[in-house]
């Protein structure tokens, strides 16, 4: 966070000098990557705090919060550079490519060093692939800039450096999608994509003592972790059913990677009003 803010004053001093649109839109995606990238430390701080009477599961959702303000602020600033370079399309006006590309050189290093420290956890972690997609952006972005300023220092062409901008803002939004649309299905309980709830019925049906099942909910308490709450109907004994719910957690666990399982244990020809159902 410290690098990126001192090559944001940087980038917008050199970019005010330069008159590139191109080194200002930069310095406005790093911005972003700032206030995201703090989102993202405030998250998982707060998703290690203990649960209390009021958060009972703690501030774990806060990092899919995280993760959604992240897209959509992402989009927000995408969208006014967008309008910005249709303005300057109008009047391109002179820029000086030597500094452009100078300046967004150092970018590349900055914001490509920065996104790969967030490669690994970001395959795992949604939070923290929101951090990786801000700054892979703007490694993206310098190095689309690199190459507008050496064209405009060779032709003197200053409309490249608004239609640069644009392209890179329309590569930019497609690869938000897919963040937004995954944070804004686990703010909304949605099952984890990488689950396959039938996958899910049938192992636990598969348990011996199980005869049926119902009342399967399952829902992402955070990025990184998942809750599961089920009915199983059995005939087992109560020192059975201490088995059987021991083997169903170890297998939610190792197979599905939920580690928070909460049954019931129902007996056959029980009547239970139940609005969404799953069976064996």
């Amino acid at each position: 966070m410290t690098l990126n803010i001192a090559y944001i004053v940087a980038e917008t001093v050199w970019g005010l000098l330069a008159h590139s649109l191109s080194l200002l839109s930069d310095a406005g995606h790093n911005l972003s990557d700032v206030l995201g990238l703090g989102a993202a430390w405030l998250a998982h701080s707060l998703a290690r705090r203990a649960p209390t009477s009021r958060f009972t599961y703690g501030l774990k959702r806060s990092t899919i919060l995280s993760a959604l303000g992240n897209a959509v602020l992402l989009l927000l600033v995408t969208g006014g550079i967008i309008w910005e370079a249709v303005m300057r399309l109008a009047d391109p006006g002179p820029v000086a490519g030597r500094v452009v590309m100078i300046v967004a050189f150092i970018g590349i290093l900055v914001n490509g060093g920065t996104a790969l420290l967030f490669m690994r956890g970001g395959k795992e972690d949604l939070n923290l692939r929101g951090a990786f997609l801000h700054m892979a952006a703007d490694a993206v972005m310098s190095l689309a800039v690199v190459v507008t300023g050496l064209v405009i220092m060779l032709t003197g062409w200053s409309l490249l450096d608004p239609i640069v901008s644009l392209l890179v803002c329309f590569s930019i939004i497609v690869g938000t999608w897919s963040l937004l649309r995954a944070s804004l299905d686990m703010a909304l309980d949605a099952v984890p994509s990488r689950i396959d709830l039938t996958e899910v019925s049938r192992a636990l049906c598969a348990l011996p003592g199980v005869e049926d099942l119902h009342h399967l909910h399952v829902w992402p308490l955070s990025t990184t972790e998942t809750a599961l709450t089920v009915h199983l109907v059995s005939t087992a004994s109560v020192t059975e059913q201490d088995v059987l719910l021991r083997e169903a957690g170890q297998l939610l666990q190792a197979r599905f990677r939920i580690g928070h399982a909460t049954f019931q244990i129902e007996a056959p020809g029980a009547e239970y009003p139940c609005a969404h159902t799953a069976s064996c």
